[in-house]
């Protein structure tokens, strides 16, 4: 199997047959200029050595060599090469709040937009790990399964806002659930779910699953993202107002959290502008046992392009080797003396 790493660059190649052409085009013009001048018999006549095959043998060659410089700079690659690597590590499942109440701007720009940017503070900070992510709101889904593919995990970062729920509220417990199926170990001690929500108005009861997680031996770790005081949220350009009018005020319900924290076996961190508390959650899980994870298999291709930059080198040097005239033959012969 061949693939091309900078497939790209092959589009390059629909130039090489423009080369014979436009050599062709100049020896039509230099045939009506020299036309001008006298009968074209006479005219070769009397340029008996000029050679009208070489030059055609060495556009050839030209062409040629450019299809191969093109075809080394699109890094042509043959073979796969299987192997396989363990991994070992923790499970961390990131569970964020992207409700409404997170876009209060008591952090900033907001507290959602810092949240993500301590997570992928977090993800830099892993190695031989494997992260996934749980948004949620009135309702949770997985956006992204456990993986060590920490650009991917980065990459899914950015697509979060707060329309990725559609269904408003905080509903932590169904969170927790969710990231508990999330796991791809059974292992004690190898894995930890970290909450990151404002905890305020939740639906469900996730001190309870929290406990349940703890029994498996998952832990729980919370942070606190906003001020007890509250924080207006702004949408739309205006501040979001309930059913009679009123400026909806978020506030941070740090006893639900300490509860969930404590109910899993973690810790709650309440978030700073400076420091997010990541930081001292990571120190702890990075304290757990290491598990061993399952193979991972992929491909390693041999790169081929230097054997076509030799080709073009090559092609170019006889190229420039082949003269424009004919070889000249014996006025006189010799071997008569």
């Amino acid at each position: 199997m061949i693939i091309f790493a900078q497939y790209k660059m092959l589009l390059l190649l629909l130039l090489v047959p423009v080369f014979p052409m436009l050599y062709g085009v100049m020896l039509w013009l230099r045939g009506r200029r020299m036309a001008k001048l006298g009968s074209p018999e006479l005219i070769s006549a009397l340029m008996p050595s000029v050679s009208k095959s070489k030059g055609w043998v060495k556009i050839v060659l030209f062409s040629l060599a450019f299809a191969c410089l093109v075809i080394g700079l699109a890094r042509p690659q043959i073979g796969a090469k299987i192997k396989e690597q363990k991994l070992k590590g923790v499970e961390i499942m990131v569970a964020l709040d992207v409700s409404n109440s997170m876009l209060a701007e008591d952090y900033s720009p907001n507290r959602l937009e810092r949240a993500k940017l301590a997570i992928s503070k977090l993800v830099d900070r892993l190695h031989d790990d494997r992260i996934g992510l749980v948004v949620f709101a009135g309702d949770a889904f997985v956006q992204l399964p456990v993986t060590t593919d920490y650009v991917s995990a980065k990459m899914f970062m950015n697509t979060i806002s707060t329309e990725s729920v559609s269904i408003q509220g905080t509903s932590i417990g169904e969170a927790i659930r969710l990231s508990i199926k999330g796991f791809s170990t059974q292992s004690q001690n190898s894995r930890a779910i970290i909450i990151i929500t404002d905890g305020e108005n939740h639906e469900d009861d996730p001190v309870s699953m929290a406990r349940e997680a703890a029994e498996m031996g998952i832990r729980v770790f919370t942070i606190g993202v906003g001020s007890p005081e509250g924080k207006p949220i702004p949408m739309n350009g205006e501040l979001l107002k309930d059913k009679e009018g009123n400026i909806v005020v978020t506030r941070l319900d740090e006893a639900t959290l300490k509860d969930i924290a404590t109910a899993g076996g973690g810790a709650y961190v309440r978030a700073g502008n400076s420091e997010f508390g990541l930081d001292p959650i990571v120190d702890s899980i990075k304290k757990m046992d290491a598990e061993e994870f399952s193979s991972q298999v992929f491909e390693e291709y041999n790169e081929q392009y230097m054997y076509f930059f030799a080709a073009a080198l090559l092609l170019l040097v006889i190229q420039m080797l082949i003269g424009d005239r004919k070889h000249r033959r014996q006025l006189f012969d010799t071997s008569k003396n």
